[in-house]
């Protein structure tokens, strides 16, 4: 029962019957809203706080949002209603708080402060977690980062480990499909709270004709999301994004944390990296052993009822489960549960749709099986991969019109519905003169992946700059090519993406492409098939092939480009196989 209260409470009156999957005993929780905590420099943050009925101080969860607070109240009442305190937060500059957005900036002082703010908090005993993700996981991170003594465990979910490379570029390209569909939908809100700042009816009404009425001031676009700009300005990873580079704070971090992420979650390598470099580099043995990961087959999108991501139905058993209640009854609570019991990593298989607990990852009995590029440049579509190392001189080669880039079909996207995230058919890419495919014979039994991906891949260009795209699939004994992971390379950023190095035409680079990881079974009779194009728009940016940076670049002109598959150049899929 909900029933509003004075004074901006919200009480809300759980029964055990209702609660199902909550603890045995139910707390009655008091909603107190619009609750202010000043940070550093002044400026203050709204926050809700929900508190259950409890003799005891009970330990106290924070997620700190930039999608309106008010968005998370069901899962703030039953994180209350099982014991905890919950504060949910506005961060700077977001709905009712005050200040500037500008992403990652502000959030590791704003969150230590927010973290100690709410560690003092009546009924609190000291203890904080946070929780979340995306941008939400981010806060936590950055947090983190910072070092707030009374921060104990996170649970960030679905986020990267920095924000240049996997969040806003990948291998030197521009996200860009992730990157203007996010800043549009940030954009919303800074256009509400800056078009209510500009309003002056009392001036606009004495003018005449009453019909001239300007009704209100619109914002030039630009002044909505001014950080846009600057992620395209510094294309390069440089001290802008440097600032804000979480890997790099790994070894001060002494907390606990559940790092959960989707095989096809645009951060998916940022998930796995929080994981690796606390694992490894976490400033104490503690925080080292309490590191736990999470990886399922999900996209940043929900999962329906059935297990269905992209087009994919992988069974309920892929649906994801309340797992941050459980994480923090035991980092927080001290309860031997599956957290305290079970190795460390859980991982869905795909192909097999199965759960499978883990000691680590990647995992230890991984044998590295190089893959090779081989086919004839007479026949484009007659490439295989196969173990035995090429021979002969053989070369495959295509042209990329910029004017004309191959398509995404699903796959790593973010953030609205106009393209479909998650696995999808990669069959389309097939009648493309501009991609080439290599696949192996049908295969004898069945295998696994699972693990980091790569292409080692031999290439030259007619042009100054170019982009070199890959694209792993699991072609069914139907010919239904299901995406599993994807990855880039920047020909100019090919060996820092600190600067870039312009190409000699028609020479012959190494290029290693980065496809981040998956764990899928290929079934016998199926194949192993990868794409290899120069483009994959609109997820990253077309590269206009003439070097200029991304900012104001209009020019373009088509390249020549030729992959090598020969002895002296053999170029090679480079996947982890996982024994049976």
């Amino acid at each position: 029962m909900l029933r509003l209260a004075p004074r901006g409470l919200i009480v809300l009156l759980l029964g055990a019957a209702a609660q199902g999957s909550l603890a045995e005993e139910a707390y009655r929780v008091k909603v107190e809203t619009g609750v202010i905590a000043r940070m550093r420099d002044g400026v203050a943050l709204t926050a809700d706080v929900y508190r259950p009925a409890s003799e005891g101080p009970l330990p106290t969860l924070l997620k700190r949002t930039p999608y309106d607070r008010r968005d998370e109240a069901a899962a703030a009442y039953e994180l209350a209603a099982a014991g905890y305190l919950v504060v949910v937060q506005d961060v700077r500059g977001r709905y009712a708080s005050e200040g500037e957005f500008d992403p990652f900036r502000h959030e590791a002082e704003d969150g230590y402060d927010s973290v100690e703010w709410a560690a003092t908090l009546p009924a609190s005993d000291g203890r904080v977690g946070m929780f979340g993700g995306s941008y939400v996981g981010a806060t936590q991170m950055l947090a983190a980062m910072a070092k707030p003594p009374h921060l104990v465990a996170i649970a960030p979910t679905l986020t990267a480990s920095e924000y240049f490379d996997g969040w806003t570029y990948q291998g030197g390209a521009l996200m860009q499909w992730f990157t203007s569909s996010w800043a549009s939908l940030l954009a919303i809100d800074t256009l509400d709270r800056k078009a209510t700042r500009a309003l002056r009816p009392q001036e606009w009404v004495r003018g005449a004709p009453a019909e001239a009425y300007p009704l209100l001031e619109l914002p030039r676009a630009a002044e909505l999301a001014p950080y846009y700009r600057d992620w395209i300005v510094h294309e390069t990873d440089d001290d802008y994004w440097r600032a804000v580079k979480v890997s790099d704070h790994y070894g001060q971090m002494t907390l606990k944390a559940l790092h959960t992420g989707g095989w096809h979650d645009i951060f998916l390598k940022g998930s796995i990296r929080n994981y690796l470099g606390l694992r490894d580099g976490a400033g104490s043995p503690e925080s080292r052993r309490d590191q736990r990961l999470l990886l399922g087959p999900w996209a940043h999108a929900p999962t329906s009822p059935e297990g269905k991501v992209g087009d994919v139905v992988f069974g309920r058993q892929a649906v994801p489960e309340d797992g941050e209640r459980a994480w923090f009854d035991y980092a927080l609570k001290g309860v031997q549960n599956e957290y305290a019991t079970q190795p460390p990593v859980r991982i869905f298989v795909m192909g097999e749709n199965v759960w499978r607990y883990e000691n680590e990852f990647p995992l230890a009995r991984t044998r590295t099986t190089r893959y090779f590029l081989q086919g004839s440049p007479e026949s484009r579509a007659a490439g295989s991969l196969g173990v035995v190392r090429p021979g002969r001189s053989s070369a495959a080669s295509f042209e990329y019109d910029p004017e004309d880039p191959a398509p995404t079909l699903g796959g790593r996207l973010c953030c609205e519905d106009f393209l479909p995230r998650g696995p999808y058919d990669q069959r389309p890419l097939e009648s493309r003169p501009d991609v080439l495919l290599f696949s192996t014979a049908p295969l004898e039994r069945d295998v696994e992946v699972t693990g980091f991906v790569s292409l080692d891949l031999f290439a030259s260009t007619s042009a100054v700059d170019t982009d070199f795209t890959a694209i792993l699939a699991d072609v069914e004994p139907s010919g239904y090519a299901r995406y599993l992971t994807d990855g880039i390379v920047r020909a100019r950023y090919r060996n820092s993406t600190r600067a870039p190095e312009p190409l000699v035409p028609g020479q012959v680079y190494k290029y290693a492409i980065d496809l981040w990881a998956t764990s899928n079974l290929f079934r016998a009779g199926h194949r192993i098939r990868l794409y290899v194009s120069s483009s994959n728009f609109p997820r990253f940016d077309r590269n206009r092939n003439t070097g200029e940076p991304i900012l104001g670049a209009t020019r373009s002109i088509k390249a020549r480009q030729t992959v090598y598959l020969d002895r002296d150049h053999p170029s090679a899929l480079v996947l982890p196989i996982i024994p049976r």
